[in-house]
């Protein structure tokens, strides 16, 4: 099939080049957002996708939305058979939806029904569920509604971060993107409604719910801070200044610490929850680079009775 790939983040990367590499496709053209600016100088800087299909030769469209009339007719112009989708990051109108003759199929990090939305692998985390994993599906103009062709499982660990998860889905949906246009393409494949029971909805994280509760458990905890990382990031405050998440370890056996209340011992911090008490790892002050938590509880001094959370 002739292909216009969608995609914008790093995350779309091993799929796009997957289907780069196939001979039975041909990616025609990719679409993604806008460049937009990045670091301490704010230049305009190209997605991801954009970098990649450059590198490769293929032709990249940049709509401020997709709904722009020159988009639409260029979209027309290569007549795409299928349009693949990862994280593309923007709503499709009806008008670009019944381009492609075989649509717009999307690949998305959850086993649907569960986790409709934006952040899927986050809210997973933050649910404790054990087993996630990856669909493609036909998109509709609901909100990751669609009928399913497939599907891919991926284990949850218990030390995994979104960042960490989400890379192993983009490979492994890569495969199950690749695979699911070959079965379009040949016919062997069909999608099948998505069931009614099991909808679970899965938006953007944020902010503010990636602010710490001491007064939770240690588990919940746990799973904001490895939810939460890379981004937005579980964060906390100290001293009236926030104070980043990046690692932490919950420590059954220490039960003496109140909500939020810190101990710092020669190599170790550790600081109360609702339930027990959790070990931080790694910290990362206003304006500072992550550092060892307990090299930041020697420098910011931390005494008897500091607390976190205010």
């Amino acid at each position: 099939m002739k292909l216009v790939f969608a995609g914008t983040p790093e995350v779309a990367v091993p799929a796009l080049d997957v289907l780069i590499a196939s001979e039975r496709h041909e990616v025609a053209a990719v679409v993604t957002r806008p460049d937009a600016p990045a670091g301490r100088g704010r230049r305009l800087v190209a997605s991801p996708v954009a970098e990649r299909a450059e590198e490769a030769g293929i032709e990249v469209l940049k709509p401020a939305k997709p709904r722009d009339p020159g988009f639409l007719e260029r979209l027309r112009e290569i007549a795409p058979d299928c349009c693949p989708v990862v994280a593309y990051g923007a709503l499709l109108p009806r008008v670009a939806l019944d381009v492609p003759a075989r649509g717009w199929v999307n690949l998305h990090f959850s086993l649907l029904p569960a986790w409709r939305g934006a952040a899927p692998v986050q809210h997973a985390l933050m649910a404790g569920d054990e087993l996630t994993g990856a669909s493609t599906f036909l998109i509709e103009e609901g909100l990751d509604s669609g009928p399913v062709y497939g599907t891919v499982t991926e284990t949850v660990r218990p030390t995994d971060t979104s960042g960490d998860l989400l890379t192993r889905l983009a490979f492994a949906g890569s495969g199950l993107l690749a695979a699911t246009m070959d079965g379009i393409e040949d016919g062997s494949l069909k999608a099948v409604s998505q069931p009614a029971e099991g909808v679970t909805l899965a938006p953007k994280i944020t902010v503010e719910d990636a602010r710490v509760d001491w007064t939770a458990p240690a588990l919940r905890v746990d799973r904001v801070v490895r939810g939460c990382t890379p981004a937005p990031g579980a964060w906390t405050t100290f001293r009236g200044e926030r104070l980043k998440l990046v690692q932490a370890v919950p420590l059954p056996e220490r039960t003496d610490l109140a909500p939020g209340q810190l101990a710092a011992g020669k190599n170790n911090l550790y600081v109360g929850t609702g339930s027990y008490a959790v070990e931080l790892l790694w910290v990362q002050a206003q304006g500072k680079k992550p550092m060892r938590a307990a090299d930041w509880a020697r420098g910011a001094r931390i005494t008897e009775g500091a607390q976190l959370g205010g």
